[in-house]
């Protein structure tokens, strides 16, 4: 109960700072289906999972980078909130995590690259995760793809008990999300090519709705004074 009136609190208050500083723009090509199913999105940057909140209307548990749990006050309401920290080195516990919540009933939210999506455009060569998830629960998959303005994107090099990240906040300007239509994944999670394959067809997809997303910013006038991406600034949590 805790997790859910956090989570909405949470949500509010992101759904506002959305409709105050981004041009949020959503576009979605079918209804959600019901029950338990893994939203898929690319990820352009750090400020990504937060604004997936006000995106996705239902209360999902995000898989997150550890190192954003280690943030102090942050980390603390992401893990009581029933978000999933990714430990490095042991992708595992996360995984089992969100199988357990999917079998549970609830919804999971992963970023199938598995790091943030390359600074030029496009995405990466997917994690076989989100795959592996919907071939041994039967929940869907829904494909989501993000695109945004990257002269707009704030670089804030991080340091959280002495381990050094450079994050990409993107705090204002027109944020376009196109969400695809379910995608179910059929046949046996221990056969590497199917899961592979299935891995592949949803980044795909994924990429497709982010160049939709990117349409919608082209057009979109060009921010003024705005040439080049901002210089890295340091910020030391430990």
């Amino acid at each position: 109960m805790l997790d859910k009136i956090l989570y909405r609190t949470g949500q509010t208050a992101i759904g506002l700072y959305a409709d105050t500083m981004l041009k949020l723009d959503v576009v979605q090509h079918a209804p959600l289906p019901t029950g338990p199913k893994i939203i898929a999105v690319n990820h352009p940057t750090t400020t990504d999972p937060i604004l997936m909140m006000a995106v996705v209307p239902e209360q999902m548990s995000i898989l997150i980078t550890e190192m954003v749990f280690k943030v102090p006050a942050v980390g603390q309401y992401l893990r009581l909130a029933g978000h999933i920290p990714v430990i490095t080195g042991n992708g595992r516990a996360a995984f089992e995590e969100a199988l357990r919540l999917l079998e549970a009933g609830r919804t999971v939210g992963i970023f199938p690259e598995g790091a943030l999506s390359p600074l030029e455009g496009g995405v990466h060569r997917p994690h076989t995760g989100a795959a592996r998830l919907a071939l041994s629960t039967g929940a869907p998959i829904i494909p989501v793809g993000i695109h945004l303005q990257r002269e707009r994107i704030h670089f804030v090099e991080t340091t959280v008990d002495g381990h050094t990240e450079v994050a990409r906040w993107y705090l204002r300007g027109p944020y376009s999300v196109t969400i695809g239509e379910a995608l179910y994944c059929t046949g046996d999670v221990e056969d590497r090519e199917c899961v592979r394959a299935a891995s592949e067809r949803v980044m795909q997809c994924i990429a497709q709705l982010a160049r939709e997303s990117a349409l919608r910013i082209h057009a979109l006038p060009a921010p003024a004074g705005r040439t080049s991406m901002r210089p890295v600034r340091a910020v030391n949590m430990n």
